[in-house]
């Protein structure tokens, strides 16, 4: 059975085509029909379809029909091809590295105009340390633009591969698919495990089902599962009932039986989305004690926190519910309930990064109708107290008084960018600017990669949007998570009105607080309302204040309604409305519309 299996996800970039070429695999397998005029097959989710960009991966059974030439060399008529597909950003880095491990080899597709980017080249390296083989395929050969050999020069020279075994392919007329199925066969090996083992079957994603409970996307590496075995999570050691077993064609079918190295689903009937792990080993509970767990396991851990409330106060509940219900479909949220003064009662969720943090405020909206407003992502510091005491600081106000401080620390990033050489001065700049610390430069071809390590605070407070905008939109960036690196760091607060807008605070360094605090005041005094009396906008460190701007008041002339008389009736109703004013000031409460702070977030 293992003999006719291939086992195989595709790497490739955003926008280089690979949901176009799983479309078209499907069609050429008979998997769906020719005919079918839908798109975008495995990306069900309107966010993905509408973002081009794979969120929630998903894996499809091909059976495929070995034309006669191939079929009298490998002596067996179908081959069952398994595609795992992975999500199409960095944030889900951990995702990837899993769905890889599932595979005995990869498509490595690359964009004819485009070239390799560094995304490309990060996942290739993941898929190689993880031993998989790489079968190269350039895509869009159809295109006018194309540089065909220069993309070739770049695979060589990368990756070390031969020019005769990159394949030509345009997923979007169908040349060199046939030709690209026949080599998967041929090149990629078939699944190792042992037939005979106790099970172990690793677990590479999970999704909620309301009837079956969570479902586990699964890879069979030894031994088999049955419908009617008591199973186990190793890491989590939940128990679990099966309610169903199946494969996907891509829509899910139930099955008796899962062979090792085949890949399918188990309903687990477990109701928390959390004991199902990516990674996780999934075994019979009676072997459990005795099987060892396959490597690579890890609880994936939120990088980039935000504060999230309704748009009115009074609909905290509506809210609370939908962030459940979604914590059912994504366990990667991190969520503990918050309270500000300014936007009342909400809720401090954690994601994987900052992709992740906009993907989730949209299905809030868009799939459980609740507008919300997101507070800036911040990073999680680690702060050394002058007792050696370690604390977690995921939001400004958790931060101790600075007098107890003797550390921060701050998580670091090596970003990769690759770029056209033209545009390598000022990307360099841009790190300088950014706190980047430089690593290293690698020329491919016309295109060269550079290296830096960059506080993960950087990246997230619009650096990829300046990356793009330096490069004109060509290059391309990734990263990956290592230790954290001492920072001279401290609490910068908002003042409206001399009263603290907690939202709006955030942890800046030292010597870049002035204009940080600057900019803030400057952009509140642009977009906030006009108040019948003179607003103060502050930006303090402690008790000094770093930046003031003032909004002026509404005026309203109250001497209109006077005609003529002695001049004194006018001086008087001056002098009432500027006590009037000053009262305002004092008992004042500014409330900040949620188109205000959309403004200040995105600033």
């Amino acid at each position: 059975m293992k003999a006719y299996i291939r086992n195989f996800s595709i790497i490739a970039h955003i926008d280089h085509g690979k949901t176009t070429l799983t479309d078209q695999l499907l069609k050429r397998t008979g998997t769906v029909s020719p005919l079918e005029d839908a798109q975008r097959i495995l990306d069900s989710n309107p966010i993905e379809k509408e973002r081009g960009i794979t969120i929630k991966l998903a894996p499809v059974r091909m059976n495929y029909k070995l034309p006669e030439k191939l079929r009298k060399t490998l002596h067996f008529e179908l081959c069952i091809l398994n595609l795992i597909d992975t999500p199409g950003h960095v944030d889900f880095s951990y995702e990837v590295s899993r769905s890889l491990a599932a595979c005995e080899g990869a498509l490595l597709l690359v964009d004819a105009t485009q070239g390799i980017q560094a995304q490309t080249v990060a996942h290739t390296r993941e898929a190689l340390d993880l031993g998989l083989v790489l079968l190269p395929a350039i895509n869009k050969i159809d295109l006018a633009r194309e540089r065909v050999n220069d993309v070739i020069d770049q695979l060589e020279e990368t990756f070390g591969f031969k020019k005769e075994d990159i394949l030509l392919i345009s997923a979007k007329t169908g040349e060199g698919i046939d030709e690209l199925l026949q080599e998967i066969v041929k090149r990629l090996p078939p699944p190792g495990g042992e037939e005979d083992a106790p099970p172990r079957a690793l677990v590479f994603n999970s999704i909620f089902d309301t009837h079956l409970g969570v479902i586990a996307f699964i890879r069979i590496v030894d031994g088999h599962i049955t419908d009617q075995q008591s199973l186990t999570l190793i890491a989590d050691q939940s128990p679990v009932s099966v309610k169903e077993i199946g494969i996907f064609t891509p829509n899910r079918k139930s099955v008796e039986k899962l062979n090792t190295g085949e890949v399918g689903y188990v309903a687990t009937g477990l109701k928390d989305m959390r004991t199902v792990r990516v990674g996780d080993t999934l075994t019979d509970i009676l072997a459990a004690k005795s099987i060892q767990p396959l490597p690579g396991f890890r609880t994936p851990k939120p990088v980039v926190y935000a504060d999230i409330f309704p748009t009115q106060e009074g609909n905290f509940n509506e809210l609370k519910r939908a962030v459940e219900r979604l914590k059912l479909t994504d366990a990667a949220i991190a969520i503990s309930q918050t309270q500000t003064k300014t936007l009342g009662a909400g809720f401090r969720l954690g994601f994987l990064g900052l992709f992740h943090s906009e993907i989730t405020k949209e299905r809030l909206e868009r799939e459980q109708g609740v507008e919300t407003i997101l507070t800036k992502p911040t990073v999680e510091y680690e702060v050394v107290t002058k007792s050696r005491e370690k604390l977690s600081i995921k939001h400004p106000s958790d931060l101790p008084d600075p007098s107890q401080i003797s550390k921060i620390m701050e998580p670091m990033v090596v970003v990769t960018v690759v770029t056209p050489r033209s545009y390598l001065g000022p990307l360099m700049q841009l790190f300088q600017e950014r706190r980047g610390i430089y690593q290293n430069t690698h020329y491919i071809g016309e295109q060269v990669q550079v290296v830096y390590e960059l506080p993960l605070a950087e990246l997230i407070s619009g650096f990829v949007d300046q990356i793009k905008s330096v490069s004109h939109g060509f290059a391309s960036l990734d990263y990956k998570h290592i230790d954290s690196k001492s920072v001279d760091a401290l609490k910068l607060s908002i003042l409206l009105n001399h009263q603290e807008v907690e939202p709006l605070a955030r942890i800046v360094v030292r010597q870049y607080a002035q204009r940080e605090g600057k900019a803030i005041v400057e952009r509140l005094k642009e977009v906030l309302p006009k108040q019948l009396f003179a607003v103060p906008i502050q930006a303090a460190i402690g008790g000094k204040i770093i930046a003031r701007e003032t909004k002026a008041a509404a005026r309203k002339d109250v001497t209109a309604k006077l005609y003529g008389g002695d001049r004194t009736r006018r001086m008087k109703l001056l002098e009432k409305q500027k006590k009037g004013k000053q009262k305002l000031a004092q008992l004042g409460r500014i409330s900040l519309p949620q188109e205000i702070f959309t403004q200040i977030m995105k600033a």
